[in-house]
């Protein structure tokens, strides 16, 4: 057997005015979540051979929500790993399964556009396939409780790296 290892991936801190998190409840197709109340999520994906990470990020965040006003506010310091669960690993057939995790570099931004700008149903111009089916901006603190348990100790990371971007991004 293959040998297989961590997808290299970003994920991506939408922030608004008010100090809130951009979240999208990933749509119920996905096998892994149906029916489970942890649906929620910052916007992810995979690095492309020969991409840089914050291009990466961009071109995810507009993939994913449509969205492209955007001021880059903080990039994690490390990359955070995480396990996909066994039963998810190894199934040839499902691209992002073919490794064993992901290891992601995160980015926070501040989002500069009007609602309007935000499209999950019709993502990158009707370009990309919805990943989300409905979404809402969440408070920084909440963020663990709403993803999936495997991706939790991620996301407490992040969520403490990222803590004190609320007050930076937030109008006064």
């Amino acid at each position: 057997m293959k040998l297989l290892s961590y997808r290299p991936c970003v994920g991506i801190m939408l922030l608004n005015a008010k100090g809130l998190v951009f979240v999208g409840r990933r749509k119920s197709d996905a096998s892994v979540l149906s029916g489970s109340p942890y649906a929620w999520q910052m916007p992810q994906g995979g690095i492309d051979p020969g991409e840089e990470p914050y291009h990466a990020a961009l071109r995810e965040l507009y993939e994913e929500t449509n969205v492209r006003s955007v001021k880059l506010v903080a990039e994690s310091e490390e990359w955070y790993s995480y396990d996909l669960p066994k039963e998810m690993v190894g199934n040839w057939r499902r691209p992002n399964w073919r490794f064993k995790g992901q290891t992601q570099r995160w980015f926070a931004f501040r989002f500069n556009g009007d609602e309007s700008e935000i499209n999950i149903k019709s993502p990158a111009e009707g370009k990309h396939r919805p990943e989300f089916d409905e979404w809402r901006w969440e408070s920084i603190e909440r963020l663990p409780e709403l993803i999936i348990p495997f991706k939790r100790e991620v996301y407490e990371q992040v969520v403490k790296e990222f803590a004190s971007l609320p007050d930076l991004v937030r109008d006064k």
